[in-house]
């Protein structure tokens, strides 16, 4: 059996399909995937055995410049690799208009959540059937049950497994322990305070603890150098792709992390993974695994108000408390650094590599 699932991003969003495909391998002897993806996170499906073909998408560029993509005729070579291969199902993952646009290009039965279950009800008409999974439950069991349902067999009753082939990604080879620090993130709202990473990194060094520092872009780089200045041990890695990252993470002891995608990828690793939240619910979206340590602001009461920015007003005795100008989102200040290292000593002690 041959399946075209639909599921372009985020990293976090690829990352949470993985599990449903060890599900339907084990499942369905011979069942191999094709998947559509942005080409930023191309490299992820690869990784997984039950994924034949990866088909790489580029909605995010092509929106910038649409009469180029028609020009240069990516879009019309990306339309004809659709209508290819023959495939006995369509699965759009997604459950987003962008996506279930491109299941008009394939010639098999589509299946998708319904109105109720899709982020964008309208999405829901492009399919010939319809599922309904219900919110209030973390992404990963919600894809793990889309798959189910699309394919005829039960969900198992254990965690999911993302299933990825680890020797194919290796890890880099040290012999010094070092845990990763992966600060970067894309809400404003999702940022641990730069003045609590270099607290953090102090204490690293004070105990004698190696550090490495990732980074995507220039704001990320400058805000690794800051955490690390005149810290030995604590540093800054050279740009990367993500097979490169992927086999750093693999390699690390443990990992420190906001709301981002590659906690999600520590996670697929099995990496235990200190994540902290303050504006979004983990319970949600938050890293997946029997690894994974998750610490959530629960202050002050707004939390977690899933917006893109802080917009709450401290009080006078809260501004007499705290430095406003760099302790912020506030609600951070409930994960403090000194919480912070103390649960990260804990999840070494449990049995971090």
């Amino acid at each position: 059996m041959r399946v075209l699932l639909i599921k372009t991003s985020s990293m976090g969003d690829v990352i949470h399909t993985l599990p449903a495909l060890t599900d339907a391998q084990r499942a369905i002897p011979g069942i191999t995937f094709d998947w559509v993806v942005e080409e930023g996170f191309a490299e992820i499906p690869a990784w997984h055995p039950a994924v034949a073909e990866i088909i790489p998408v580029a909605i995010r560029r092509w929106r910038k410049s649409p009469l180029q993509t028609l020009r240069s005729g990516e879009w019309a070579r990306f339309k004809a690799r659709l209508r290819t291969t023959r495939y006995d199902l369509v699965i759009d993952a997604q459950g987003l208009l962008k996506s279930a646009l491109l299941t008009r290009y394939v010639k098999a039965p589509v299946v998708g959540l319904d109105k109720v279950s899709a982020r964008e009800a309208l999405a829901s008409r492009f399919y010939d059937q319809a599922i309904d999974v219900p919110w209030g439950q973390h992404a990963v069991e919600r894809v793990r049950q889309l798959f189910a349902a699309a394919l005829g067999y039960s969900v198992p009753e254990r965690t999911g497994e993302y299933g990825l082939d680890r020797r194919s990604l290796g890890g880099i080879r040290s012999d010094i322990r070092y845990v990763m620090f992966l600060h970067g993130t894309t809400w404003d709202s999702k940022h641990w305070p730069e003045i609590y990473w270099r607290q953090l990194a102090e204490w690293a060094v004070s105990v004698g603890m190696q550090v490495r520092l990732p980074w995507g872009n220039d704001v990320e780089k400058a805000r690794a150098e800051y955490i690390a200045a005149e810290l030995p041990g604590v540093d800054v890695l050279p740009r990367m792709s993500l097979a490169g990252m992927a086999s750093m993470l693999a390699g690390a002891s443990a990992c420190v992390a906001v709301d981002t995608g590659l906690g999600h990828l520590a996670a697929a690793l099995d990496v235990p993974t200190l994540s902290l939240f303050g504006p979004t619910n983990p319970g949600f979206t938050g890293a997946y695994g029997a690894t994974q340590v998750h610490l959530a602001a629960d202050y002050p009461p707004c939390v977690p108000c899933m917006q893109k920015t802080c917009s709450y007003k401290s009080t006078a005795e809260e501004a007499r408390q705290f430095d406003l100008q760099r302790e912020q989102p506030f609600c951070f200040t409930r994960l403090n650094p000194r919480r912070v290292q103390a649960e990260l000593q804990s999840l070494l002690a449990r049995g971090a590599r």
